[in-house]
């Protein structure tokens, strides 16, 4: 391995670490309880390097968020012939998650971040940066401007879609149900009701 790659696996080591070791302290006592130092200490590093890797204290919850962002961005440039942007970011969505040993599972994930209004607030802005991303690379590739609103529409329904999925007790089938819809539309729910008698009549 040359001294450049042992490098960056040291550096990617050093960030899981800090990461696994963050979430676990967060569970333990709750986000707000912990101190970035206490995290630092724990993990033998100044305060001033774990910044180096982690730009605030929510990210280090949200450690694979630009990773997450670059990819949605490729998963529409890069997607294969014949394959539509709709398909593209299904299959994405879809693919299982790569875990590593120590990573949280989904439910200890989702707990800690509903249990803490800091953490979804961050979700939040981080959901609109990757909208904005998303959006830039839709546009480009449907030939619109990249202000156009029907390309903001579809990253944002995408992105919406893929959080409800990972909430819902069957990711897969919420998916595969809510993908169906942006295809197809809404039409078949939106019937004019039949007449209905008034009560007592």
């Amino acid at each position: 391995m040359t001294r450049g790659g042992l490098r960056e696996r040291k550096k990617a080591q050093t960030r899981k670490r800090l990461a696994d070791t963050a979430f676990a302290m967060f569970r333990e006592r709750g986000f707000d309880a912990v101190t970035v130092a206490e995290i630092a200490d724990a993990c033998d590093i100044a305060v001033s390097t774990l910044f180096a890797y982690f730009p605030s204290k929510e990210s280090l919850v949200f450690d694979q968020e630009a990773a997450h962002e670059q990819r949605l961005d490729s998963v529409v440039r890069d997607r294969a012939a014949g394959v539509t942007i709709l398909d593209a970011l299904e299959a994405y969505l879809a693919a299982p998650k790569p875990r590593e040993p120590g990573d949280p599972s989904r439910e200890e994930f989702l707990d800690l971040v509903h249990a803490t209004p800091a953490l979804r607030d961050h979700f939040m802005r981080t959901q609109r940066t990757w909208e904005t991303t998303l959006a830039q690379a839709i546009a480009e590739e449907a030939g619109l401007s990249g202000d156009d609103l029907q390309a903001r529409a579809l990253a944002r329904f995408a992105l919406d879609v893929g959080a409800l999925a990972e909430e819902s007790p069957d990711p897969a089938h919420t998916l595969r149900v809510l993908f169906a819809r942006l295809r197809n539309g809404w039409a078949d729910l939106d019937r004019t009701p039949t007449a209905r008698p008034d009560a007592g009549s």
